[in-house]
């Protein structure tokens, strides 16, 4: 993946849309693809650039929730359904070039922190998600962003965000067995035998197309692997799952079908009322903590790197992009999924040149003939998606570069919060750890006056979650 600083317009991106024909001439006027310097191909070629690069979730993200309890076929109907309107949205009424789908990391925060974790039922779990959509709704829709994004410090934030890349990692190597539990040494390697052999296989090969910036290297990883697969309990070995049985998926790839009409199971399963339980309200606060930063710093990083500005030069459209991350995030629950984001794939559509919503409208409708293959894309199994996982785990670790290790205020509390989200296996106690020492560093360390109120109030609820 390239970084987003390093994102150039592809050739003949800065040429102006054709205006011939009725439909292009609209699209033309709708999305100001002339006043944008592009064309409707340019943005079109975009678009399914954009999709190749993130069209993975369609995948892993039934994957993960299938651990949670939902059915993988609902719970791809789910991502595919919300996947959909969201980018539709975005193209629409945001015009931005940025594709939304169920975010990584919050689909693991989901699954693995409040359904594994907390024992809390799926349905109640979406009830969260719910909530702290329609908080972050409100926060968009009240323009509050600056207040606060000023009260969280920016070097705690990326050390949040990596930890949550290193939380990824460890699911994609402990979904293909790679490492397991030892009781000598609590966690170590499983023996070589064929489905480790395959795992590493598809990681090697999905990390040289990342390398050589293959578009789509992702999803060709998955390809790769799940075919690599195959002979597993075919022609070599077996597909013996080291899984407690209640999460197990099978190794074995096994053919189901190609097409099936989508599965609504999940849909409207959402607990509203349940998830207002005081128990929860950590939950829902670490649901909105990390969607809101994750959205807004995707969101002003993709348009520094696509020059998506306005005429004070702020980023392009800043509160309907928002508004679209939060009304989104608040339907993921009653759909049956896990919450939105922006996705920063969305710089390989604009790396393409993209441009405008256009781009974004494009990706949205190459969702839709996903609805149904379910039983297709059933056949993908953990050990294919693992190198996924780890992959996106490494692009999340980018912002470690943005963190003053030698000043220890900010150094100890941003380690912290960061090994142990892996360590605890929970995104909600690292995060709590995280905000906690911020204060208590900062305050015996004379400099309380850095510490906002804001900050005090979070440090004192993450406190309480801590002693529940």
């Amino acid at each position: 993946m390239e970084p987003a600083s390093k994102m150039k317009p592809a050739a003949g991106a800065g040429m102006r849309a054709s205006t011939g024909g009725g439909l292009s001439e609209a699209l033309d006027r709708y999305f100001n693809i002339s006043g944008n310097r592009s064309t409707v191909r340019t943005e079109i070629l975009a678009g399914i650039a954009t999709f190749l690069a993130a069209m993975y979730i369609i995948v892993v993200n039934p994957a993960i929730l299938a651990d949670a309890g939902i059915p993988f076929s609902a719970a791809l109907t789910s991502t595919v359904i919300i996947s959909f309107f969201a980018s539709l949205a975005m193209g629409l009424y945001a015009k931005n070039p940025i594709l939304v789908a169920p975010g990584m990391g919050m689909n693991a925060l989901f699954t693995y922190t409040l359904v594994l974790g907390a024992g809390i039922e799926w349905q109640t779990a979406l009830g969260c998600v719910f909530w702290a959509g329609v908080i972050f709704t409100v926060l968009a829709v009240f323009n509050v962003r600056a207040w606060v994004v000023d009260a969280i410090p920016a070097q705690l934030r990326y050390a949040i965000a990596s930890g949550i890349g290193l939380f990824i990692a460890l699911i994609g190597f402990t979904s293909a067995q790679f490492v397991v539990h030892n009781p000598a040494t609590l966690v170590g390697i499983a023996p070589m035998d064929p489905i480790r052999i395959t795992f590493l296989l598809g990681l090697g090969a999905t990390a040289v197309l990342v390398a050589r910036k293959v578009t789509g290297a992702l999803i060709l990883g998955i390809v790769l692997t799940t075919l690599m697969a195959v002979p597993i309990g075919r022609i070599w070995g077996d597909a013996t799952s080291f899984w407690p049985e209640a999460i197990a998926r099978p190794t074995m790839v096994d053919w189901q079908g190609l097409v099936a009409m989508p599965d609504f199971s999940s849909l409207l399963q959402v607990d509203i009322w349940g998830a207002l339980s005081v128990a929860y309200f950590p939950f829902i606060f670490v649901f909105l903590f990390t969607n809101f930063f994750d959205a807004l710093s995707t969101f002003m990083g993709l348009s520094e790197a696509a020059g998506l500005k306005d005429e004070k030069g702020n980023p392009r459209n800043m509160r309907q992009a928002m508004t679209v991350d939060a009304v989104t995030s608040v339907l993921s629950a009653p759909v049956g999924t896990s919450p939105t984001n922006s996705y920063i794939e969305s710089g390989a559509g604009i790396a393409q040149g993209g441009r405008t919503g256009l781009v974004a409208v494009t990706a949205a409708l190459l969702f839709l003939p996903f609805l149904f293959l379910s039983p297709l894309l059933s056949l993908v199994p953990p050990i294919a998606t693992a190198p996924v996982l780890i992959l996106v785990g490494l692009f999340m670790m980018a912002p470690l570069a943005k963190i003053d290790w030698t000043d220890y205020t900010i150094a100890i509390p941003a380690f912290l919060a960061m090994i142990l989200m892996p360590l605890t296996y929970s995104i909600t106690h690292g995060i709590a750890f995280g905000f906690v020492s911020y204060v208590v560093v900062k305050l015996l360390s004379g400099q309380a006056r850095d510490i906002k109120l804001t900050m005090w109030i979070v440090a004192l609820l993450s406190l309480l979650m801590l002693l529940h």
